[in-house]
């Protein structure tokens, strides 16, 4: 027992203690931090960027007619992580969806993990719907990381507060911190020195269109190819592999073409189908936006076509070169001589701006390394960029791409939406049909790319209108909240797509982009990176790189050069993957290919390394499979029941699975 306050000694240590204590107390009050009060340049997200005290849009936070004072609004996906130290107590806050969106689909799932664990989760909540209280305690967690989801339809509207969001701790302060860093692990092995045939199986032409087509082969050169059952107005040069000329008639035709070198040689089967319909396969190869955007120049063009020659792209399967906007004159572009000019001749013709003196003379270089060109247009009067495009002048302009000598399209939707509303599908199809007409009496094959966002579900009605694909999404960046975001919203979509006509969720972000002049390393980490070129090619995506590759280094090639994943692209089935399992932001994608086996994709788009199963049940399997890394060119083994993995934060294990002989 304590000694009595009267006794002298024992009442000054009891004065003493309980000063002490009073002083231990004040000093281990816990602080308050401010969510806002943290580096918000760390956050990853969807959309947007984030504000501190305010939506992401920049006003009051407001969360079903709750104002609040402080806060942070972000958008989905969104990811913060937050260095805890081991000294934080406790974090609050009040979850939603932000009034700003009021009347629209917002959707989002708030979550809350603590070294790695589950700590909250608010479940799906919609625009309109009152704040949810968070109250988790945070006693011996290191990391913390804030996660906003994208509800079952997308990211659109997805506009997420964390309002009057605080963090208690004790002594040394939390602090945002980057994703840890990732070793960019090359996987793809180095191609044989023996003729490998790479090229796509299956080619479409319309009758009396000239006709281009490039065997694709690895191996050392130099090389020999022969194509036998050509037809009637085709030949072959065998020293560069491509085959040329015209085909009068309708019809199939079953061609075995060879390569072959001082090491040995390879064959493979070409089925050519003259009719209607071309685009068979996904289209592969560059666009100059994501790079150069309006620094796009003739030079920078030619550059990129030698490039995708003297890195052996071409050799994979490679093919188009494509120019985004900013070839055309730039109305009121005072300021930049290179942009000014005539907009059109006498004859109403279109006319390139002077960084492009030689439309034709551009088109013939890159048809003479073997590859293809295009180009792009909208519907509007001007472009994205405010240069001139095609409205009222459809006929004309279609007529100069084909005397160009293009073979591609792309058509942007922008300044039409000042022409006609588009609010009805009749609206949305409109512009493109009209093009379509145009494209029609062109005696050239013009892949036909309508670029519109998604609007009016346009999966539901691109091929309707003549599109060989249609982008479903708003524009792409190089960040893991964008790429995911837009990819795995593609569940659903497949049975839209088949030979001839795909979705597009927009162009890869890998390598050196930047939107130009300047460039910077894609954002995404190498896991993202393999995530990303899996998917699109399980989605039967349209695969335009977006980077410089006159500088690409030896990891962009690795994911650009794999053979065995570009085939999941290729394969002349043309069905694209779809969702067959989800476990939280575990997710199993799967794709038949005409050989019988499928290509299946195991992601994991947690924050954490986890272990991912795909089994046979879901799979539609029965029996033994033999399961193939494709990436790693490796097989697995054959295995009765499922396949599983271990699949890093962000990442993908991408296999092939076949009957077990």
């Amino acid at each position: 027992m304590l000694k009595s306050l009267r006794d002298p000694l024992g009442g000054a240590c009891l004065l003493k203690a309980l000063a002490a204590t009073l002083l231990l107390a004040i000093t281990c009050q816990a602080e308050v931090l401010s969510l806002a009060g943290l580096d918000l340049t760390k956050i990853q997200q969807g959309w947007g960027t984030a504000q501190a005290n305010k939506s992401v849009n920049g006003n009051k936070l407001t969360i079903g007619g709750q104002a609040f004072e402080e806060g942070l609004g972000t958008h989905a996906d969104s990811v913060l992580l937050i260095d805890l130290a081991l000294k934080a107590k406790r974090f609050t806050a009040m979850v939603g969806v932000d009034d700003e969106v009021k009347g629209n689909n917002g959707s989002v799932v708030f979550r809350v993990l603590g070294d790695g664990k589950d700590l909250y989760n608010s479940g799906l909540i919609r625009t309109d719907q009152p704040a949810r209280k968070v109250e988790v305690a945070l006693t011996g967690v290191k990391t913390l990381l804030l996660m906003v989801e994208g509800g079952e339809d997308g990211i659109n509207y997805d506009h997420a507060d964390w309002a009057n969001a605080r963090i208690e701790y004790e002594g040394t302060k939390p602090q945002a911190i980057d994703a840890p860093k990732e070793e960019a692990v090359i996987l793809t092995p180095k191609p044989s020195p023996k003729p490998r045939i790479n090229s796509a199986q299956v080619f479409g032409v319309r009758p009396g269109s000239p006709f281009l087509y490039t065997v694709a082969a690895t191996g050392d050169r130099p090389m020999t190819f022969i194509a036998t059952g050509l037809p009637a107005g085709l030949f072959i040069d065998s020293k560069t592999g491509m085959i040329t000329g015209s085909l009068k008639e309708m019809g199939e035709h079953r061609v075995t073409l060879g390569a072959k070198n001082a090491l040995g040689t390879a064959e493979r089967k070409l089925k050519i189908v003259c009719g209607p319909q071309i685009g068979l396969t996904p289209a592969m190869g560059w666009n100059s936006w994501n790079c150069f955007a309006g620094a796009v120049t003739a030079e920078k063009v030619k550059a990129a076509a030698d490039a995708m020659v003297k890195s052996g792209l071409i050799n994979h399967g490679w093919t188009y070169i494509n120019i985004d906007d900013y070839w055309e004159v730039k109305p009121g572009a005072t300021d930049d001589p290179t942009l000014q000019g005539p907009q059109r001749d006498d004859k109403s013709r279109i006319v390139p701006n002077p960084r492009f003196p030689d439309m034709k003379g551009l088109a013939d270089y890159v048809h003479g390394l073997g590859l293809k060109i295009g180009l792009y247009s909208g519907p509007g009067p001007l472009t994205c960029g405010g240069c001139v495009a095609s409205y009222q002048h459809e006929q004309q302009d279609a007529q100069s791409y084909g005397e160009w000598g293009f073979d591609y399209l792309k058509y942007d939707w922008c300044s039409y939406g000042d022409i006609e509303r588009g609010d009805t599908l009749a609206g949305y199809k409109k512009p493109y049909q009209v093009m379509r007409a145009a494209l029609d009496k062109v005696p050239r094959d013009i892949l036909y790319s309508l670029c519109q966002y998604g609007m009016g579900n346009v999966w539901e009605w691109g091929e309707q209108v003549g599109g060989n694909s249609w982008r479903t999404t708003g524009d792409i960046t190089d960040t893991w909240s964008s790429m995911a975001g837009i990819g795995f919203a593609q569940a659903g979509h497949e049975k839209f797509a088949g030979p001839g006509h795909f979705n597009d969720p927009d162009m890869l972000v890998v390598g050196l982009v930047g939107w130009g002049p300047s460039l910077h390393p894609t954002h995404l980490t190498p896991n993202e990176q393999y995530t990303h070129i899996s998917l699109w090619c399980l989605l039967c995506s349209p695969l335009l790189i977006g980077c410089d590759m006159t500088r690409l280094d030896d990891f962009a090639l690795n994911l650009l050069t794999n053979d065995e994943v570009l085939e999941v692209s290729q394969d002349p089935l043309g069905h694209q993957a779809g969702r067959v399992a989800q476990d939280g932001l575990l997710e199993v994608w799967a794709k038949d290919m005409e050989d019988g086996s499928k290509a299946v994709g195991l992601f994991n788009r947690s924050e954490l390394e986890a272990t991912v199963k795909a089994t046979w049940q879901a799979l539609g399997l029965n029996g033994k499979q033999k399961v193939r890394d494709l990436w790693r060119q490796k097989d697995l083994g054959d295995l009765a029941d499922q396949f599983e993995a271990k699949v890093p934060r962000h990442g993908v294990v991408l296999v092939r699975i076949a009957p077990a002989r």
